[in-house]
C-alpha cells in the first residue's frame, strides 16, 4: 500500500494528467484556429468562429455553472487529476477565455474584411454617410420603435427577467432634479430581422441592436443618455433531473416542467459591447448576483448568428465554400433487394458522413411491414427535428407491430425535442420508456426480432453516433448491422432490463456500461500488459471524443510503462499527457478538427487476426463508464475488421486537420509534407470510387444480362 501511494505521489508530481475544462478549452482553441486558417474557405471559416461561440456559451452553461455550483456547495473539494478546488478552475476558465476573446476579436475583424472584398460589408455608424444614417433613421422609426418595449428600472419597476443568450441594450439615463435611472430594451431575435440593408450599391448592413443602441435617446425621451451598451448574459444549465424527482408526479410532465426552471437559472457569464463605468457595471452585477469576474466586454457582435446570412448572400460562389460532398449509397447494399435478407448474408456497416443512412431507414421501413416481423425495439436519445427515424417507428407500430422505444428526456438541450417526440410515438401505439433512476441512456441500439422457420431470429444495429439523419450527414460515425445470434440475444437483455428499469450485469459479447464495460476495458488493457512483459507484440488504440475515466488513464500509464504502444484519437477533451519520459513515452494522442465533426468511438486491443475491434457509443468518460447506459459491440466480421483498422491508421496519418498533442499538453498542429493526408476527405472520395465501381458493376450486369436475352 505504502508503495502504491509512493507511486501516486511522483506521478502527481510530473503532472501526467490536466484539468478537464482547460482540457475542452483547447478544443475550442482548435476550433477558432479553423476559423484562423487561411487554408480553409471564407465561408466556412464564418461557420467556425460561430461555432466557437456557441460551444463557449454552452461551456459556460453547463461546465462553468457545474463549477459555480460546486464551488458554493463544496469549496474545498478538488478535481481528481490536477487537485484544482472549483474557484481555482474558475479562475483559470476565466483567464483562458479573456485570452482567447482577443484571438476571436482579432479573426472576426479579419474576416469582416476578407468579406468586404466579396462586396459585403457589416458596418456601424461611424462610417455612414448622413444620407444613409437618416434613411436608417427612418427604418428605425417607422418599422422598428413601434415593436420596442423598454423598461425602466426603478423602485416600484424591479429589475426585468434577462433571457439566457438574448440581446439587450443597457442604458444609463440621467433626468435634470431626478436620479440616474437604468433603461433597457429588448433587442429580440425574431421580431427584428438581424441585419438592416443599409442604401448604396454595395450591400452593406448594419446590425439591428446596433441601430437599435444609435437611436436609443429616441425610445427614452427627457432623458440623457449617459452611457449605453448592448448586453447578452449566459444562464446556468446544470440541473439534476434525478436529484429533484420525486416518483409522485408524472416523469415526462416533470421534464417539461423542469425545462421552465432550467430557462430561469442564474446567470454565469455576462457580455458588454461596450465598456461601462464601473458603478453601473457593479449595478448590474448586483442585480443579476453576478460576481464582476464574470463579466467580459467584446469587441465582436454578442451573436454571431448572423454569419449564416452572409453566407446565404454569397451561395453562388463556390469557391467561398467546401466542395460540396453527398453521402454516397453504400457498397455493401445492392438496391432492390430486401435489406433484411442482405444482412443476414453477412454483416454490414455504413460510415456516415461518407455513406448515406437511407439503408438504415429502409431496413426499419422494411422491418414495419414485415409480417415476419415480430418487433422492432430501439433507444433514442437526440433525432433530428423532422425524423424519419421516429416516422418509421410510427408506421410500424401502427401496422400492428410491437415497438418499443426508449427516449431519453435527459438528453440535454434536446429534452423538449425528445418530450413531444415521446408524445408522438405513444400516440401511435408505441410502448415507450424514458430511462433509468440515476442514468443516462446514450446506447445507439436497435433490434429487430423475426420469426424465421419456427425460429427467433434477431437483426441488431448498433451505432458510435444518433439516429439523427441531419447530424448523419455533418458527424463521422459507424453503423453496425448484423444478423449474429450471439449479438442479438445480448442486445435482447439489453432491452429486457431497460424494460424493468434495470442494468445488465454481466454481458457476453457486448460490453455494456455501467456495469461491465469499464472493467472490461481494464481486463483488456492488462492482457495488453501482459503480453509486453512476455516480449510480445502489444498494441491499445482508442478513437473517441473525450478521455478523462482517471482509472483508464492511470491504466494507459501502467501499459506504457510496460511497453505497450497506445494511439489515442482524441478530438475534444484529453487529460492524459503523452510522451512523458518513464510514464506515458509510448503514448500518441492526436486531435482532428475538421470539415466533419469527429464523433466515432473505436476501441482496439492487439495486432494481426487475434486484435479486437469494438464500435461504442461511450467515451472514456467516467460519466459515460460508469453513470450511463452505454453499448460497445466486438467487430466479428473480417472485412469490415479490416476497413476499421485501415480507416484507423489513415486518421493516424492524417497531416492537415490533425494537431499532435506534446508532452506539456500543448497542441502542434501537422503540416503536409510532399503528400496532403487528410483523412476525412480520403474517406469521402472513396466512397464515392465504391458506389462509382458497384454503379459500373451493375451496369455491366444489365449490359451482359440485355446481350444474352
Amino acid at each position: 500500500m505504502a508503495d502504491k501511494e509512493s507511486k501516486n505521489r511522483k506521478t502527481e508530481e510530473v503532472q501526467l494528467m490536466e484539468n478537464r475544462e482547460l482540457s475542452w478549452l483547447k478544443f475550442n482553441t482548435r476550433v477558432l484556429e479553423e476559423a484562423e486558417d487561411s487554408r480553409v474557405p471564407l465561408c466556412e471559416r464564418l461557420s467556425f468562429m460561430s461555432i466557437y461561440q456557441t460551444n463557449l456559451d454552452e461551456f459556460f452553461m453547463v461546465r462553468v455553472g457545474s463549477l459555480v455550483d460546486q464551488d458554493r456547495a463544496s469549496p474545498k473539494n478538488r478535481d481528481n487529476k490536477t487537485g484544482m478546488t472549483a474557484k481555482e478552475q474558475i479562475d483559470a476558465i476565466l483567464k483562458e477565455v479573456s485570452d482567447l476573446g482577443k484571438r476571436k476579436n482579432a479573426c472576426y475583424n479579419q474576416l469582416m474584411e476578407l468579406v468586404a472584398e466579396q462586396g459585403i460589408h457589416i458596418v456601424d455608424f461611424r462610417k455612414i454617410g448622413r444620407q444613409d444614417s437618416e434613411k436608417l433613421e427612418r427604418v428605425f422609426d417607422s418599422q422598428i420603435a413601434p415593436l420596442i418595449s423598454p423598461i425602466i428600472v426603478e423602485p416600484r419597476q424591479p429589475f426585468p427577467f434577462l433571457k439566457g443568450k438574448d440581446i439587450y441594450a443597457v442604458v444609463e439615463l440621467e433626468r435634470k432634479n431626478g436620479r440616474d435611472r437604468l433603461g433597457i430594451v429588448p433587442c429580440i431575435a425574431g421580431v427584428f430581422p438581424r441585419l438592416i440593408e443599409v442604401g448604396s450599391a454595395v450591400k452593406r448592413y448594419v446590425l439591428v441592436e446596433e441601430l437599435i443602441l444609435h437611436f436609443i435617446y429616441k425610445v427614452f425621451p427627457g432623458y440623457y443618455i449617459k452611457s449605453k451598451s448592448l448586453a447578452r448574459v449566459t444562464r446556468n444549465a446544470d440541473i439534476d433531473a434525478d436529484a429533484l424527482y420525486d416518483e409522485e408526479h408524472d416523469y415526462r410532465e416533470f421534464m417539461a416542467e423542469l425545462m421552465k426552471r432550467r430557462k430561469r437559472l442564474a446567470p454565469v457569464r455576462i457580455e458588454l459591447s461596450r465598456q461601462l463605468n464601473n458603478e453601473l457595471i457593479e449595478r448590474l452585477c448586483k442585480e443579476l448576483n453576478v460576481k464582476k469576474k464574470y463579466v467580459f466586454k467584446s469587441d465582436t457582435p454578442l451573436d454571431l448568428s448572423f454569419v449564416f446570412k452572409i453566407q446565404d448572400e454569397l451561395r453562388q460562389r463556390s469557391e467561398l465554400f467546401y466542395p460540396r460532398r453527398v453521402p454516397q449509397r453504400s457498397a455493401m447494399f445492392e438496391p432492390g433487394r430486401s435489406i433484411l435478407a442482405q444482412i443476414r448474408e453477412g454483416d454490414k456497416l455504413l460510415s456516415y458522413p461518407f455513406e448515406s443512412m437511407n439503408p438504415f431507414l429502409d431496413m426499419l421501413q422494411e422491418a414495419g411491414e414485415d409480417d415476419d416481423v415480430v418487433s422492432i425495439k430501439m433507444t433514442l436519445y437526440r433525432v433530428a427535428k423532422h425524423s424519419k427515424i421516429v416516422e418509421a417507428l410510427c408506421d410500424a407500430a401502427e401496422n400492428g407491430k410491437e415497438v418499443l422505444v426508449l427516449v431519453e428526456l435527459k438528453a440535454r438541450f434536446d429534452e423538449e425535442n425528445n418530450i413531444e417526440w415521446s408524445r408522438q410515438l405513444e400516440e401511435a401505439g408505441c410502448n415507450v420508456i424514458y430511462g433509468l433512476d440515476g442514468y443516462k441512456v446514450h446506447s445507439k441500439l436497435c433490434l429487430i426480432t423475426r420469426r424465421e422457420k419456427g425460429e427467433t431470429a434477431y437483426y441488431t444495429q448498433i451505432g458510435t453516433g444518433n439516429y439523427n439523419e441531419k447530424t448523419a450527414r455533418i458527424y463521422t460515425d459507424y453503423c453496425l448491422i448484423t444478423a449474429d445470434p450471439r449479438i442479438g440475444e445480448d442486445a435482447n437483455e439489453v432491452f429486457n432490463r431497460l424494460s424493468m428499469g434495470e442494468t445488465v450485469e454481466d454481458g457476453r459479447n457486448l460490453l455494456v456500461a455501467p456495469h461491465c464495460l469499464q472493467n472490461r476495458l481494464l481486463q483488456m488493457m492488462d492482457e495488453e500488459i501482459q503480453k509486453a512483459k512476455n516480449g510480445e507484440e502489444a498494441y491499445i488504440g482508442f478513437k473517441i471524443n473525450s478521455l478523462t475515466d482517471r482509472t483508464l488513464m492511470e491504466k494507459m500509464v501502467e501499459a506504457s510503462q510496460a511497453g505497450v504502444k497506445i494511439d489515442l484519437i482524441v478530438r475534444g477533451i484529453c487529460c492524459l499527457k503523452p510522451g512523458i519520459a518513464g510514464y506515458t513515452e509510448h503514448i500518441q494522442v492526436i486531435s482532428i478538427v475538421g470539415r466533419f465533426l469527429e464523433h466515432s468511438r473505436i476501441y482496439i486491443f492487439g495486432k494481426g487476426e487475434t486484435s479486437r475491434i469494438y464500435l461504442a457509443s461511450a467515451d472514456l468518460m467516467t460519466r459515460n463508464t460508469l453513470k450511463r447506459v452505454e453499448v460497445a459491440v466486438p467487430v466479428y466480421d473480417a472485412a469490415i475488421r479490416n476497413q476499421i483498422l485501415t480507416n484507423f491508421n489513415l486518421m493516424l496519418s492524417d497531416n492537415v486537420q490533425a494537431r499532435v498533442m506534446d508532452e506539456n499538453g500543448k497542441y502542434v498542429r501537422r503540416m503536409p509534407g510532399e503528400t496532403a493526408i487528410s483523412s476525412q476527405e480520403i474517406f469521402y472520395q472513396q466512397a464515392y470510387d465504391r458506389a462509382a465501381e458497384r454503379a459500373a458493376q451493375r451496369a455491366n450486369a444489365q449490359q451482359k444480362q440485355t446481350g444474352d436475352e
